[in-house]
């Protein structure tokens, strides 16, 4: 066979095939002592978050100006960190869209609200966090989701890109006014949720452009805030298959270590058995991969 164990992802428009020859051979790095004034680094740079570019890094410099014999050596270190945290978000953008790609029946963009009436702000989040716990585990559910709270008020919200194939509770309509928008309007409630947790909004993706546009939001609240996802269920990054030779269309990138798949490629497992062409039921049945 001409490309065996191949990973394949999904990167929206087309399958991508790594044949086992070109997966990284890299070791994991041995764990090494904490770099020093990294603690600090974080704090101000979490304090920082809201401000300008060059706001902020005069901000940074203020703060560590005492870890450092001069203003080179600081801006230094800020510029090491800052494009440390800058490589960090494109990691977690990349594997978020393979996730999500790869997953292709999400069904629901779920917003959930902290309402102080209920529970205080820490309770809601473990609660919140051991209900999804368990809704996974259950009934299957799976998500992508994010903490973030609003820009005024900074009430606590989490936010997330839902797969739901056996829903808890029922879907209420329920009209309001947007003070943010000034205009009215209509979503749909949990009645679990609203009993459970507070103000809540499940809304339909129906479209591929719907996920898009989920992913998009989620997206823009970790590079504006750092903050990291939340994963729930099995979301690999990649299934495994042997891969035909006339299944390829090109090979592509560096050193042409990947190749573009035909949309209708032959999916093969690790036995050889053929379990037919790509699809999202044949997908389901192949070894998985990360």
């Amino acid at each position: 066979m001409p490309f065996t164990d191949c990973k394949i992802l999904f990167d929206g428009s087309h399958y991508i095939a790594v044949p086992s020859d070109n997966f990284s051979k890299n070791k994991k790095p041995s764990k090494s002592r904490q770099t020093p004034h990294k603690a600090e680094f974080e704090s101000a740079y979490a304090q920082s978050k809201s401000l300008p570019k060059k706001e902020r890094n005069d901000y940074l410099k203020e703060q560590l100006k005492d870890c450092f014999r001069s203003e080179q050596e600081t801006q230094t270190f800020i510029d090491e960190q800052t494009k440390r945290k800058r490589t960090n978000a494109i990691k977690r953008r990349v594997t978020l869209m393979r996730k999500v790609n790869l997953q292709q029946e999400w069904n629901y963009f779920v917003t959930c609200t902290y309402d102080s009436n209920k529970l205080d702000e820490k309770a809601f989040k473990q609660k919140l966090m051991n209900t999804l716990k368990h809704l996974v585990s259950r009934k299957q559910w799976k998500y992508v989701g994010v903490w973030e709270r609003s820009p005024e008020k900074q009430r606590l919200h989490f936010h997330g890109i839902f797969y739901i194939p056996q829903m808890i509770g029922t879907l209420e309509q329920v009209t309001d006014y947007d003070t943010k928008k000034h205009r009215r309007q209509t979503t749909y409630q949990n009645t679990h949720f609203l009993k459970h947790f507070g103000r809540n909004d499940f809304k339909a993706i129906d479209t591929q452009q719907d996920i898009i546009s989920s992913v998009r939001y989620l997206l823009k609240y970790i590079e504006k805030s750092g903050e990291r996802l939340c994963y729930g269920g099995k979301l690999p990054t990649y299934f495994k298959s042997h891969i035909l030779d006339d299944d390829v269309i090109c090979p592509f990138g560096i050193d042409d270590r990947k190749l573009i798949l035909f949309d209708d490629f032959t999916c093969i497992d690790d036995n050889g058995v053929v379990m037919g062409k790509a699809s999202p039921e044949v997908i389901k049945k192949m070894p998985k991969s990360n």
